[in-house]
């Protein structure tokens, strides 16, 4: 459970600096550069999905999470689903925070009634239009944007079942296209896989790539479950039953050479029979990180109802000061959010 008093915390573990403290560079202190679809040079962007499944009100879960990671996330990810138009004034206001500007990583889910063949068939045109109109109206600045991300377990590799592969590839590009199309030039799209080994060894699994010109990152969704020890094993998971599987990371660097990559979510479960588990593996993420060097963004899934467990990072003072260390460290801190352009 969460500490009450953030400040015994943080005497407890050692670390009782600022929230802001050494996070954002001065001027000049940073020879790392951003490009246009926001790759750090050096280093990558640290994030957080903050008290997903609760009732928190988003300011309030993020300023929560950022007090006790001690320093503010570069990237805030937020989900939304069907015809609820974004960003939302409180998510544009936390983007724009000043001191703490964020970069915006939104995951949207078009309909949950309307089957991927029948949106790529133009079913949703209009939603999609006024999405567009949205945001070129009120947010100007560049933004990372998943569409139905995870869509695996989602296929139905069938014919006419409006769910094959091919459907999500199709519906995938129509609604970019049509963004694009429609002035939405500063979203920069992401193509976000479960990278689970039993899917990704699917025969139609290569066939879900919406194609370069519409997707300008690669995302993965990996959570440390039983089967996995450390951050190596969990960005490059690999398993005995699915011998041809290299891992995502190992599979992503050879199929997208030229495209970088992101934990679009990740998350560590609690396991009740190790309780320093989450300790131990928040210190090897600090340590291995640098060893994956396409991996340019990290936004933890931090929830106490995650679908498989318990992913918060503050149950233990051990567990809370390893994600500290990590969310401090110089691989992490290093790039600076660009200006709006």
């Amino acid at each position: 459970m969460r500490f009450v008093g953030i400040a015994v915390i943080l005497a407890l573990v050692g670390l009782g600096c600022s929230a802001a403290e050494g996070h954002t560079p001065a001027p000049g202190e940073s020879a790392c550069e951003v490009s246009a679809i926001l790759v750090p040079s050096c280093g990558a962007w640290w994030g957080i999905a903050p008290a997903v499944f609760t009732r928190t009100p988003p300011g309030r879960a993020l300023a929560v999470a950022e007090e006790l990671m001690g320093r503010p996330a570069d990237i805030l990810h937020v989900y939304h689903r069907g015809d609820r138009l974004f960003p939302t004034e409180a998510e544009i206001r936390l983007a724009r925070e000043p001191g703490r500007r964020r970069i915006l990583l939104v995951n949207w889910k078009p309909s949950f009634h309307r089957s991927w063949a029948e949106i790529a068939a133009g079913a949703l045109d209009d939603r999609i239009d006024k999405l567009a109109a949205h945001i070129t109206k009120v947010f100007p600045e560049r933004f990372f944007l998943t569409v139905h991300h995870e869509p695996e377990n989602e296929v139905v590799d069938r014919p006419g079942s409006g769910y094959t592969a091919d459907d999500y590839r199709a519906m995938f590009r129509r609604v970019i296209e049509r963004l694009r199309t429609r002035g939405v030039t500063n979203a920069i799209t992401v193509m976000t896989y479960m990278g689970a080994p039993n899917w990704s060894s699917k025969p139609w699994f290569d066939a879900l790539y919406p194609g370069d010109e519409v997707v300008d990152w690669i995302g993965m969704d990996p959570y440390a479950d039983g089967r996995v020890a450390d951050f190596a094993g969990l960005v490059d998971k690999t398993r005995d039953d699915y011998p041809n599987w290299p891992g995502f990371y190992s599979w992503a660097v050879r199929r997208f050479p030229e495209k970088p990559l992101m934990l679009a979510e990740w998350g560590v479960f609690s396991r009740r029979a190790d309780p320093g588990f989450k300790e131990r593996f928040f210190d090897s993420v600090h340590r291995q990180l640098p060893g994956f060097p396409r991996l340019k963004a990290l936004a933890y899934f931090e929830s106490p109802r995650a679908p498989r467990g318990d992913t918060r990072f503050d149950a233990t003072g051990g567990e809370l000061g390893a994600f500290r260390r990590l969310a401090r460290s110089p691989h992490l801190t290093s790039a600076r959010i660009p200006e709006p352009r």
